[in-house]
């Protein structure tokens, strides 16, 4: 599009921030709507009105056409994301499975593979407009199983093993800097997803290569979120996602100081290995909170996500357009990024903080004779779900 069709870097970014800031109303939408079913029907809605926005990319060079496509392609995204990643987990939790989103979040990271091989593909051969008809034609194939393989929601508040689900809001405290944290992850994240094609193609020696690593992007995304949700079994989820913020900042910054493609595909590796783990292990914890409704504060957790994605690109794109390169958004968002991980440090520092205070008091009150349940009980409590310390 930049070289047919006429669309400059700072347009680039501005569609961007559009598109986010669609997803964003569409998070602000899940925070608030409870009932299970009128989320499912948005769902459906949304995967169909997803697949249309993206043939309208391919019908027109109109700028406002795309930015109407791209805001209306954000607000069905999060309605796939939103209410579908709450839908699965409500399912899960209500027949006694793994509260765990990394199955359904590897979806995100074959997306990207499969879209990335076939612009490798499709480039010398097709033009910009027939390539979005052809994501469009691939679009319409997902959404067959997309709606049809959901189950149908249920209101009742009972699982299978006739176990009640009840909901367990964190504090505010804890919210606040969740959501914070995670918003250092959104900036981190969207700036190396939006323009990571473009800064590899603009590294001298590596024109033409961004597609190649867009696609070890998504390579290493599917299986990633699998991975994170053992690694957060036996460490705990916030500890895993300290880690896989730290390991995030490395493949951010990769591209630019590794050199030459193998440092650019390392960085894919890191970046894509890190990038949606994080997003299914707090969209997880999140859910977890509110088994009855888990989108409730998934949509609250994204809001913070989605204003990232709309200040990052925005920003990004200035700064390229200003310096003719985006080293220096990246080290910004590196910088961002290791904000996040130091934000979720202090999360997890917070919760080990106050099992250690409930370790006391209890030892005080029965003169240092704890029971096994006793212990397990103030774990669980203090780390929210037993996996979150």
């Amino acid at each position: 599009m930049h070289e047919q069709a006429g669309l400059g870097l700072p347009h680039a970014g501005l569609l961007a921030a559009i598109n986010y800031s669609g997803y964003l109303c569409g998070a602000l939408l899940a925070s608030v709507i409870n009932d299970v079913v009128i989320k499912d029907r948005l769902y459906r809605f949304g995967m169909v009105i997803a697949v249309a926005s993206t043939v309208m990319m391919g019908l027109t060079d109109n700028f406002t056409i795309w930015s109407i496509s791209r805001f209306i392609a954000g607000l069905s995204s999060a309605a796939g994301l939103m209410f579908g990643s709450g839908l699965i987990l409500n399912w899960l939790i209500r027949h006694n499975h793994h509260s765990e989103l990394g199955i359904h979040f590897s979806g995100v990271g074959l997306g990207i593979a499969v879209c990335s091989a076939a612009a490798i593909v499709m480039t010398p051969s097709m033009s910009w407009n027939e390539q979005w008809f052809v994501f469009s034609g691939i679009g319409l194939l997902l959404l067959i199983p997309a709606l049809v393989w959901l189950p149908s929601p249920d209101r009742s508040i009972i699982t299978k093993s006739g176990k009640s689900m009840l909901d367990c809001p964190p504090s505010h405290a804890f919210l606040r800097l969740f959501m914070a944290a995670y918003f250092c992850a959104g900036f981190g994240y969207v700036v190396t997803a939006t323009f990571i094609v473009a800064i590899v193609n603009s590294i001298p020696g590596l024109e033409g290569k961004g597609n190649l690593v867009f696609l070890v992007i998504g390579l290493a995304a599917g299986p990633s979120c699998i991975v994170w949700d053992f690694i957060a079994r036996r460490i705990g989820g916030l500890n895993a996602l300290v880690i896989a913020a730290a390991i995030q900042i490395i493949g951010i910054l990769l591209p630019i100081i590794g050199g030459g493609l193998i440092g650019a595909l390392a960085g894919a590796l890191l970046f894509g290995g890190t990038c949606m783990g994080i997003v299914s292990l707090v969209l997880s914890m999140a859910g977890r909170y509110y088994p009855t409704r888990p989108a409730k504060m998934m949509g609250k957790m994204t809001i913070a996500y989605g204003v990232a994605q709309i200040i990052g690109p925005a920003i990004t794109a200035q700064i390229a357009a200003i310096f003719g390169n985006y080293s220096a958004g990246l080290y910004i968002a590196a910088g961002v990024m290791a904000l996040g991980s130091f934000l979720f440090f202090l999360l997890r520092r917070g919760r080990l903080r106050k099992r250690n205070i409930k370790y006391a008091k209890l030892m005080w009150a029965t003169g240092g004779s704890i029971s096994y349940g006793a212990r397990k009980a103030i774990s669980n409590s203090s780390a929210g779900t037993g996996r979150e310390k």
